[in-house]
C-alpha cells in the first residue's frame, strides 16, 4: 500500500470481553422444544450459547467488556475521549448504550454514541472510530460490540432461537503516528457496504415507530446464506486490493460468528487456510455485533493473535450490511 509520511493510524492497545454466566446448551433447548443437538450442530456448528440474566442489560455487558479492555491496555477510563457501541439491542430507545457506559466508567468528556448495523455493527464501528482518530479529532476510543439478542427471540421458533446468544467485546484504539507502511501497526483499511432491498430476509418485526413493540427476529435462513459468502468475499477482496495483500499474507481471519458453514465456505472461497480462522460460534452462538470482538479477545488472550500479526475481520448482517477491516495488530 502507498506510504504516507507522518500519518495517523488507529492502533489496538487492548481487548476485553464479557459473557454472561448462564450457559444454555443444545440439550437444554432439546428439553424445551422440537429440536436436537445433532440438528443444531449439523446446520450451524453451535453447541451452546450464553444468555443474560434479567438483571443484566446490554449496557452492563458492554461496561464489563470495556473495563477488561482498559485493564488489558493498562489504561484508565480518563484516557478515553470516544466511545462507540455497536448494538441492535439497546437498554432503551434512548439514551444510547454508549452514554451509559460512559457514565458507568465516570468519563465526563468526549463523545459517546451507538451505531446500528446489526451483525456488521462492530466492523462499521471500527471504521467509524478510525475516521475520528486518524482525523486528529480524538485520541483514544473504546469500540464495543454488545448484545442481548435473547430478548429478541421467539423461544417457540426453533429456526431462530437456537442461533443466538448474548455477550460483549471491546477494543481500545489509540491514534499513533505512522509512516503509513504495510508493516506499521493499526487499521490499514476498511470496506463497508449496505443494500436496503434485502430487509425482509433478516429483520425484527417491531419497533417504536412501526409497532410500538420490541418485536421478534425473523429470518429467511437460506436466503441469508445464499448472499453471505459472496458479500463477505467482496469486501475481503477489496481490502486485499486496497493494501496489496493476499490471503497468504494473513495471520488470522476473524469472521462474524453466525454459522460454521458460512465461516468455512467463506474461508474456502477466499483461499484462507483453516488453521488461520478463529472460530467461537460453537460456544458463543451468534452474538451479532459482539461476535467479532469476543473472538478477538479470546484469540488475543490465549496468545494466538500477537503484536505485528495481520488480522482480517469481516461480517454480514441484516439490512443487508456487510464489511471488512484489515488490522496490523
Amino acid at each position: 500500500m502507498p506510504s504516507r509520511q507522518n500519518s495517523l493510524r488507529s492502533v489496538v492497545l487492548g481487548v476485553g470481553s464479557y459473557l454472561p454466566e448462564q450457559i444454555v446448551t443444545n440439550a437444554d433447548l432439546q428439553s424445551r422444544m422440537d429440536t436436537s443437538d445433532e440438528w443444531i450442530v449439523q446446520r450451524t456448528g453451535i453447541r451452546q450459547r450464553h444468555i443474560a440474566e434479567k438483571s443484566e442489560t446490554t449496557s452492563t455487558l458492554a461496561t464489563r467488556a470495556a473495563e477488561a479492555a482498559l485493564a488489558d491496555a493498562g489504561r484508565s477510563a480518563a484516557d478515553i475521549d470516544l466511545i462507540i457501541v455497536a448494538t441492535s439491542t439497546p437498554d432503551y430507545t434512548f439514551p444510547a448504550v454508549a452514554t451509559q457506559v460512559q457514565a458507568a466508567l465516570d468519563i465526563r468528556s468526549g463523545a459517546a454514541f451507538d451505531l446500528q448495523a446489526v451483525c456488521s455493527g462492530f466492523v462499521f464501528a471500527i471504521a467509524t472510530a478510525d475516521k475520528f482518530l486518524t482525523s486528529g479529532s480524538n485520541k483514544r476510543a473504546l469500540v464495543i460490540g454488545a448484545e442481548t439478542f435473547s430478548r429478541l427471540m421467539n423461544w417457540e421458533d426453533r429456526t431462530t432461537c437456537v442461533l443466538f446468544g448474548d455477550g460483549a467485546g471491546a477494543v481500545l484504539l489509540e491514534a499513533q503516528q505512522s509512516n503509513g507502511e504495510l508493516h506499521d501497526r493499526g487499521v490499514l483499511t476498511s470496506q463497508l457496504r449496505s443494500d436496503g432491498r434485502h430487509r425482509e430476509k433478516l429483520y425484527v418485526d417491531g419497533g417504536p415507530s412501526a409497532t410500538g413493540t420490541v418485536g421478534h427476529l425473523r429470518m429467511h435462513g437460506r436466503e441469508v446464506f445464499r448472499h453471505a459468502v459472496g458479500m463477505v468475499a467482496d469486501v475481503v477482496e477489496e481490502a486485499f486490493a486496497a493494501t496489496g495483500t493476499s490471503a497468504d499474507d494473513l495471520d488470522w481471519f476473524v469472521p462474524h460468528q453466525a454459522n460454521r458453514r458460512i465461516i468455512d465456505a467463506s474461508a474456502e472461497k477466499l483461499g484462507i487456510a483453516s488453521q488461520k480462522v478463529v472460530v467461537t460460534v460453537d460456544r458463543h452462538g451468534n452474538t451479532s455485533a459482539a461476535s467479532i470482538p469476543l473472538a478477538l479477545a479470546e484469540a488475543h488472550a490465549d496468545g494466538r493473535i500477537k503484536k505485528g500479526d495481520l488480522v482480517m475481520i469481516e461480517a454480514m448482517g441484516g439490512g443487508f450490511t456487510w464489511g471488512s477491516a484489515l488490522i496490523r495488530w
